[in-house]
């Protein structure tokens, strides 16, 4: 079954800069070997200016679980993460089975 890695990036302290970050972050994502289909996507601020719960969010689909847990033991998804925590803005990862219907 296919799955999917979902990182859901917390709000940064300084926007601007994780934005500069987010750009290697990306890249190194998309360098995961088997990584089938890269997906980001920027959360909509809300209208009354409260906080979101949310700034970004990638999704990383694979075609399996064994293929998305190898893909992250490699030296691409320690780079990937090692940027990622490097960023200093906390995040939550996410493994999924993708159902379809």
């Amino acid at each position: 079954m296919a799955t999917k890695i979902t990182i859901i990036i917390d709000n940064p302290t300084d926007p601007p800069s994780f934005e500069n970050d987010y750009t290697e972050i990306a890249a190194h994502a998309r360098q995961l070997p088997q990584l089938r289909r890269f997906e980001a996507a920027k959360v909509w601020p809300k209208e009354d200016g409260t906080p979101t719960p949310a700034y970004r969010t990638l999704d990383l689909y694979f075609d399996s679980y064994e293929d998305a847990s190898a893909a992250v033991a490699t030296p691409a998804g320690g780079a990937f993460f090692q940027r990622l925590v490097g960023s200093g803005t906390s995040f939550t990862g996410l493994f999924s089975d993708v159902e379809q219907s």
